[in-house]
């Protein structure tokens, strides 16, 4: 199931990129900062009253024919606006209604999307008069805000969710559901086609779950899978020469529904940073991924490439050590159905669950070898661990001062798993919660 996907759109300078910050910024600033990840982007995931859904920032849309890039970016909101489940009208209190506030409401009303209005710059939420003309725009209530001092945005995101409607759940099969991603011409298509065009492979097409993608079941060697449509992220300097940025929304949709992401890298060109940006997303999402490296066959080679190719991209990607690398030439078909077996495995990975007494031994034996740092009068200490859930699999640690174990200290801990139990192609998550000795005993 995808999460709801909600734009922010209205036309410039009325507060949307504030807004957007304040949604996300929350979560954002709770996330651990991993070396390699980009986040200078224009989306990401947030959640409100146990609802998750991707929040979209557009640019400001203007209805003169400017310079081409005015027109590219409105016609890319106009790209976000067909994507989305839910649209976040911004309307600027101080201007009041505009000539351009009253051509976004029409653009809106022909999309027939569900519009939440937001009426920001409030400063006295008890003088109706300061948003009541935005009601003549013909979208319902204006919910008065200021979303620079993050006040009355509760009551809009409520407005948000009530108008995310029943959500639908597709049926459980025993089919590995696999997402190709990937920047445009690293040959995502090629892979594709080479996977299905194998005599040994079993394929029909049905209408995916995802607005205009389409899912392809398959069978392998006894195996079901289903490959998920994505569509290529491009670099973000040529986002403003393509109408293309919004396809990102297609391939979040595509990462969320996945159990395993073959994330797509092409040997010719090495990593660059839309690829960490992809790769961080999917990191982000915990999804189980592999690395695969396509084009190989395009590459003069000795007998040191390989290791300098894995050296390289163990440094680019350094969050996603666990992942492994495969490189194959979707081309030549050379290792191609390699991927499906290191989709069988780290899916298994990313489900597998450890015996409690075992997980114990494992940590104790880790705090042995480099013990908790601290001392006094009351020592840090974790009492104890147990695993929660699986996809990715997440264990909770028991201490008495949570908030003194450095996330260092977790990464080592994170290592010691890695080491004993595996979990090769899943991220896992590690939450540290306080016990006494107390409850303990």
């Amino acid at each position: 199931m995808s999460k709801p996907v909600v734009a922010i759109v209205g036309r410039p300078n009325v507060g949307k990129s504030t807004l957007f910050n304040r949604l996300v910024g929350a979560r954002k600033a709770i996330v651990e900062d991993i070396p390699g990840v980009t986040r200078d982007r224009l989306y990401d995931s947030t959640d409100w009253a146990g609802h998750e859904f991707i929040i979209i920032d557009t640019g400001g849309i203007r209805f003169d024919q400017g310079d081409v890039f005015t027109r590219e970016v409105k016609l890319q909101a106009e790209l976000a606006i067909e994507e989305s489940d839910v649209i976040i009208f911004v309307v600027d209190t101080k201007d009041g209604i505009t000539h351009e506030d009253e051509q976004v409401a029409d653009l809106l009303r022909k999309s027939n999307r569900p519009v939440v209005l937001a009426a920001n710059k409030v400063e006295n939420f008890d003088k109706q008069l300061e948003y009541y003309e935005f009601y003549n725009l013909g979208l319902g209530d204006p919910i008065p805000l200021s979303a620079m001092h993050g006040m009355n945005t509760d009551e809009l995101l409520d407005a948000v969710i009530e108008k995310f409607g029943e959500p639908v759940v597709e049926e459980e099969e025993d089919r590995i559901k696999i997402a190709i991603v990937g920047r445009p011409n690293v040959g995502k298509s090629s892979l594709v086609n080479a996977l299905l065009g194998e005599e040994r492979v079993i394929v029909s097409d049905i209408p995916g779950t995802t607005r205009d993608s389409i899912d392809t079941p398959f069978e392998y060697e006894g195996q079901k899978y289903t490959l998920i449509d994505t569509a290529g992220i491009r670099k973000k300097s040529r986002v403003h020469e393509t109408t293309e940025k919004y396809s990102v929304i297609r391939t979040l949709r595509s990462i969320e529904r996945a159990d395993v992401v073959l994330i797509l890298l092409d040997a010719t060109e090495g990593v660059i940073e839309q690829d960490q940006r992809i790769a961080g997303y999917v990191h982000e999402q915990n999804k189980a991924n592999i690395i695969v490296v396509n084009k190989w066959d395009l590459v003069e080679k000795d007998g040191k490439t390989m290791n300098k190719f894995d050296k390289d991209i163990r440094e680019e990607f350094k969050f996603l050590s666990y992942s492994p690398i495969l490189y194959i030439s979707a081309y030549t078909r050379k290792r191609i159905f390699q991927t499906l077996d290191i989709a069988n495995f780290v899916v298994e990975q990313h489900h597998r669950r450890i015996n409690t007494a075992e997980l114990n031994r494992v940590i104790n034996d880790a705090m042995l070898v480099n013990p908790l740092p601290g001392g006094g009068s009351r020592k840090v200490k974790i009492y104890y661990a147990t695993q929660v859930s699986t996809a990715p699999p997440t264990f909770v640690f028991f201490s008495n001062k949570p908030e003194e174990i450095h996330f260092s200290y977790l990464r080592y801990l994170e290592n010691a798993l890695r080491q004993n139990f595996g979990f090769e192609g899943t991220p896992i998550r590690l939450i540290v919660r306080e016990k006494s000795s107390k409850d303990v005993d």
